[in-house]
Parts: C-alpha cells; structure tokens; sequence
C-alpha cells in the first residue's frame, strides 16, 4: 500500500475531513516506483479495477480501508508503463463501468473514454503537443471516384506548412486517418517532426473504410482501391515522388493488417511501411481462437507465412507488450526479416490503445522517412 495511504488508515477511523484532505493534496493513481495504487472514493458493495493488460486478471478486487469510503488496491507495474482502465462499481444487481473520479488523465478512442495510468518514468513525448513555435500544416479533403467498390470517397490530406507545388514530396497513405487525427495527435505530430527535421516535408493521404473489419482483413478489392484509386488519385492532384522509396502506407490494429495486404499483393508500390500492433492472427496447427471476424484475417497471413515475398524495402512495426497480439507481431519479424527486409521493430509497455500508437509514431516516421537531423553520411 502507499505510504501516505497506509499513514492515514493507522490512524483508526480517520474523519471525512482527513479523508478530503489526503485526496485533494494526493495525485492518482498513487505511483511509487513499480508499486501502483488505484484509490476509488464513493459506496459500494464491491469495486474491482478493470485494466486491459494480456495475462493480467482484468477485474481485480479493491478493499475497502476501514472507517472511510476509500477503496484500494496496489499492483506491481513496471516503469515506463502507460495502462488504460476503468472502475467496476457494484451496487446490489448492479453493476456499472466509470472513469476514475481522482484521475483527470484521460484517453479516447471510438468507443469513448478511459482513465490513464502513467507509471514511473513515463511522460508523455513533447512532440505529441501543440508546441506555439511549429508551423502548422494544414487539411483538406479531396472526393476518389473508387472503381475497386464502385463508390465515391472522402480522402483528408495533409499538406505541410511550407507546401508549395513546385516541389516534389513523399506520400504516406493512412488507415484510419481521421482516428489517428483525433486520438493520436498525427497532424500535431507531423507538423512537429517537420518543424524539428526530424521528418522531410510529406503529403500524407488518410483514408477511412466504413467497414474496416470487412475491409482490412486481407479484402483484394480493398488493396486495388489503394493501389489503382488513392495513389493514382493523389499522383494528379499533388507533386509526389514517384518512386516506392518515397511511398509509405501504414496502419494499426486491422489497418496493420491492411497495408501488410495490400503491399504484399501489389510489391512494388510501397517502400515503406509503418505497421502498429497489426491483428496479424494466423494458426499454425486446427482453429484459431479469435472469433469469426478474424476467419479472413487468418486465412490471409497463413497464405502470406507460406510465401512472404518482398512486401517494401523497410517496414517498422511496433506492439505493446500488454496486448494480446504481443506474439503474432513477434513471430512475424524473423519472417520478415528472412526476406531482406530492413526491419526495425520496438515493443512498448502498453496495450491496444491509440496513445501508445500516437508514442511510437516519432520513432517510425522518422526511420522510415529519416529527415535532415537524421541524416548520416557514411
């Protein structure tokens, strides 16, 4: 338990007063080195906390400190360790999810909030927030008359600060690039690492599927629609590269899964891939475990385990080493990397969550798509 915690419950009964006073002069979680305590105030008949870590119960139990309304619990978290989590409250039959009332720090994602643990020694990197000196980029979206799904379509595309049209640029092509914009921070990123040279001036296109889970999972018609629709697309409008090494594409979670498809289908059209904590679920022996929407997802990285081939000629992956799919992302790199790959490949410990996305993109980018500071002559 935290000190300052077990200092006020040896007191006795310690009054409302007391109480106040510790939680308004404390931060939560209470974070001491690896040792984390999540303190929940209010009444109950039971609360548990519910982290989403693979390997760790997710509903574990706090206690109760006699003679107040605080519940506690502490578990062991290594530094530099970012979790996501939510208290279970319950009240007779019923049982209700809510963010921690002691903890401002919250994520988003698509499906709404949780509260944020940052453990010892993580901070949040500086080039994730709005930094007053940056030249900020700008977006605009462009309409793709898609042949692949017979349906037009809305690209955002980022264009950075210093644009100009006599210039000639790389271009990223993003999956769930209007979920990266809002939860992982990309434009502030990438206005960023443009200002800082840490990346050269990129045009980056980002696309949304309005059924990703169809669409991502090794979907042919959805790696035509990149390859013959959006590159082509944004080739006329825009002063690119043409050359694979200039021409990224990349993606987290099923997006993983659909770049990896997608340039292992068309080799040659991308160069660079950027692939985050990819769904990349596959069965070496009888039936995956994994649910039926991931059947397509299989049947695609068993084909591709069996002829990998030269998707690009550098990729980087990232995967937290909380999540589940930990392991595929491992076994994969050796894979990769048989073929004469460069591959660079970082774990992270968080989980499947866009803030740990948003953390590894400054490492990613910047390999891929090494700007001036960069740079070494050899």
């Amino acid at each position: 338990m935290n000190p300052a915690l077990r200092k006020l419950v040896r007191k006795g009964a310690p009054g409302a007063a007391e109480v106040d006073n510790f939680v308004s002069n404390a931060t939560f979680p209470l974070v001491d080195g690896t040792d984390v305590t999540f303190v929940y105030r209010g009444i109950g008949d039971a609360v548990y906390l519910r982290c989403w870590i693979a390997g760790l119960n997710t509903a574990q139990p706090l206690q109760r400190l006699e003679g107040t309304d605080l519940w506690a619990i502490t578990i062991e978290l290594p530094e530099k360790s970012r979790i996501e989590y939510k208290f279970e409250v319950v009240n007779g039959d019923q049982r209700e999810l809510v963010l921690d009332p002691l903890n401002d720090v919250l994520a988003h994602d698509p499906f709404g909030a949780n509260s944020v643990c940052q453990g010892y020694r993580y901070k949040r990197p500086v080039w994730t927030e709005q930094d007053d000196e940056t030249r900020a980029g700008s977006l605009e979206r462009i309409e793709v008359e898609s042949k692949a799904f017979r349906e037009r379509r809305d690209i955002q595309v980022y264009l950075p600060a210093r644009f100009r049209k006599n210039r000639r640029y790389p271009l990223v092509v993003v999956h769930d690039g209007p979920d990266y914009l809002r939860f992982a921070a990309l434009k502030t990123v990438l206005d960023n690492l443009i200002h800082r040279l840490e990346i050269p001036q990129m045009i980056v296109a980002m696309t949304q599927s309005p059924d990703r889970l169809t669409e991502y999972a090794g979907n042919d018609a959805h790696a035509k629609y990149l390859v013959n629709d959006v590159v082509p697309l944004m080739a006329d409008k825009y002063p690119l590269i043409d050359e694979p090494h200039a021409r990224g594409l990349m993606g987290a979670s099923f997006g993983g899964v659909a770049a990896l498809h997608a340039a292992w289908l068309h080799p040659g059209v991308f160069g660079r891939l950027l692939l985050q904590s990819g769904s990349f679920a596959f069965s070496d022996l009888g039936a995956h475990q994994r649910g039926p929407v991931f059947d397509p997802v299989v049947r695609f990285m068993n084909e591709f385990r069996k002829n990998p081939g030269l998707q690009a000629e550098k990729i980087y992956m990232c995967c937290g080493i909380y999540e589940s799919l930990i392991y595929e992302n491992r076994s994969l790199v050796p894979q990769l990397q048989a073929q004469g790959i460069n591959i660079k490949f970082e774990e992270a410990r968080d989980a499947h969550n866009w803030e740990n996305w948003r953390d590894r993109l400054r490492n990613g980018l910047s390999w891929l798509f090494p700007g001036p500071v960069w740079m070494v002559y050899e």
